[in-house]
């Protein structure tokens, strides 16, 4: 009976040697490869140019820590009822990536990728190609009324810092590519259909950025977590120095009201068709 294999081109171990991605991982990826180019190199099993290297670590650097998010203080909550499971405090932290806090990195890359998968014939080469193809998503989404993804924020109403600094990052290295050139499209024509000017996020154009790059749709969100990550890190050691976890706890747990119960009822169920439907 044969032994069964498993092949990888990730990590594999010998009795003399240690290989990653077809390297010595000691002689020639530690003290030679930044954790950012490794990241990348994972995950798309190829090592990155030094733009895009620059523009992955740029995306890493702008999801990193954003403040006291949900997934901030999850983590600080966490580390605060369990200090002995650091572990646990920062997968608390990571469970609060959805779709409201670092999931839009994601959900931008997905919405872009596919509008450009669904254009018939070539794509635009031009601002006001781009601007007519932007003009059009934005209103069919409208008319749908389905949020755009990256639109919008709940600090930066005026403009998120992160978005300008990112394109001109990839614009230096040469990779604005279709995502990033839709996305600066529909901040240029949404407020045509919304009525009102929203600015682009730095979470969505992360997802832009991350796509252009030619990274894995699937793990775009699996990168908003590699970089908060390390934000929590910094929350936890912030957290450890200055504890700020308790104060949170006791704000809630000595100015909770009790009232009178607010009993669930369910919505009605649909009657049932009696004219040959599901029930006929």
């Amino acid at each position: 009976m044969s032994t069964p294999e498993y092949p990888t081109a990730l990590g594999a171990s010998s009795r003399e040697s240690i290989t990653l991605l077809g390297s010595d991982l000691a002689r020639d990826v530690m003290g030679s490869v930044g954790f950012g180019e490794l990241a990348f190199w994972l995950a798309t099993q190829r090592r990155p140019t030094p733009g895009e290297t620059r523009v992955f670590e740029a995306v890493l650097a702008a999801l990193a820590d954003h403040g006291f998010t949900p997934t901030a203080i999850v983590t600080r909550l966490t580390y605060l009822s369990a200090p002995d499971s650091v572990q646990g405090a920062l997968a608390a932290g990571l469970l609060g990536g959805g779709s409201r806090f670092l999931g839009v990195t994601e959900d931008c890359g997905r919405f872009l990728h596919d509008v450009l998968t669904g254009v018939d014939g070539d794509l635009p080469t031009d601002d006001a190609g781009w601007d007519a193809l932007a003009l059009e998503t934005v209103t069919a989404q409208c008319a749908a009324r389905r949020f755009v993804p990256g639109l919008g924020h709940h600090v930066h109403k005026d403009g998120d810092p992160r978005t300008p600094r990112l394109f001109q990052i990839a614009g230096e290295e040469g990779l604005v590519g279709p995502h990033l050139s839709l996305f600066a499209a529909i901040g240029r024509v949404h407020p045509e259909v919304l009525g009102r000017a929203l600015p682009l996020n730095g979470a969505g154009v992360c997802g832009a950025a991350l796509a252009d790059l030619g990274l894995p749709l699937e793990l775009l969100r699996g990168f908003a977590l590699l970089a908060r990550t390390a934000g929590l890190i910094g929350q936890l050691a912030e957290e450890i120095r200055h504890p700020v976890a308790n104060d949170v706890f006791l704000s809630v747990d000595l100015n909770n009201r009790s009232v009178d119960p607010d009993p669930f009822v369910p919505d009605p169920l649909p009657r049932p068709e009696t004219n040959g439907g599901p029930h006929g």
